[in-house]
């Protein structure tokens, strides 16, 4: 059974070295957590790829809010993107919905094509984040985005509120991939479990096979204005190792 993925948000290089040190497998790479995590410059790319050899997901996000812009700004996005796979970046973080609540294809399409996800491309793994959590129907959303190039974790609190309320939820869609799984039917992008995912939550999600986990502010004890704490990480890298899964 393979140990369960920690993925932790990481603002710079002292994050990202704190994470890896924790037990991090994975860091989403931001800045501006003020508006809830923005694309970093392809410098801070550059020196937090030098400084941990742990895979790196880059958040594609221009401003706060779900929506892409307008025409100046997804291009604007787009040469972001860019100047970031030049740099080496092949893993990114991206999501945006339209005005009818459901996903933004044009403007994910322009992204994947940028990044290396179109055809005849070499494909960048991608998850799609929080949007699905205020999407105005999940399942739809999930439909829309069904065998895009390189999508392959979809992180949720399952609730726009968080994992408190949207536990009921993540267990549901748990226990489809579990159903489907036997029979036969191909599992679609993984369940990565973030937004105010507590230690307390684990035993449920990891029961139900859940085995994605994503920590931000859960890593800082002194909130947004300190740095990634180690032992923090460690905590949780301890708690998902000695969670067991049921069945």
């Amino acid at each position: 059974m393979s140990r369960p993925l920690l993925e932790v948000i990481a603002l710079d290089v002292a994050d990202a070295v704190a994470a890896q040190a924790g037990g991090a497998d994975r860091l989403e790479l931001v800045t501006d957590m003020a508006a809830d995590g923005l694309s970093p410059s392809r410098e801070t790319f550059a020196a937090i790829r030098s400084a941990v050899d742990i895979p790196l997901r880059v958040m594609l996000r221009a401003s706060d809010g779900f929506a892409a812009g307008g025409a100046a700004a997804l291009d604007a996005l787009c040469a972001r993107a860019e100047k970031l796979r030049t740099e080496g970046a092949d893993e990114f973080v991206l999501g945006f919905l339209a005005s009818d609540g459901l996903a933004d294809l044009a403007a994910v399409g322009a992204l994947l094509d940028v990044i290396g996800a179109g055809p005849g491309l070499d494909e960048s793994r991608w998850t799609f984040h929080r949007a699905i959590d205020h999407a105005a129907d999940r399942d739809a959303l999930r439909r829309q985005l069904a065998g895009l190039p390189g999508l392959d974790t979809f992180l949720t609190a399952g609730s726009a509120t968080g994992v408190d309320d949207g536990l009921p939820v993540l267990l549901a869609e748990a226990a489809g991939g579990v159903a489907d799984a036997a029979v036969g039917v191909a599992a679609g992008p993984r369940i990565m479990v973030g937004g105010g995912l507590r230690l307390d939550h684990l035993p449920a999600l990891r029961a139900a096979g859940i085995d994605a986990f994503h920590i931000g502010g859960a890593a800082r004890p002194s909130g947004w204005g300190g740095p990634v704490d180690i032992a923090s990480v460690e905590e949780w890298r301890a708690a998902l190792d000695e969670v067991v899964p049921v069945g």
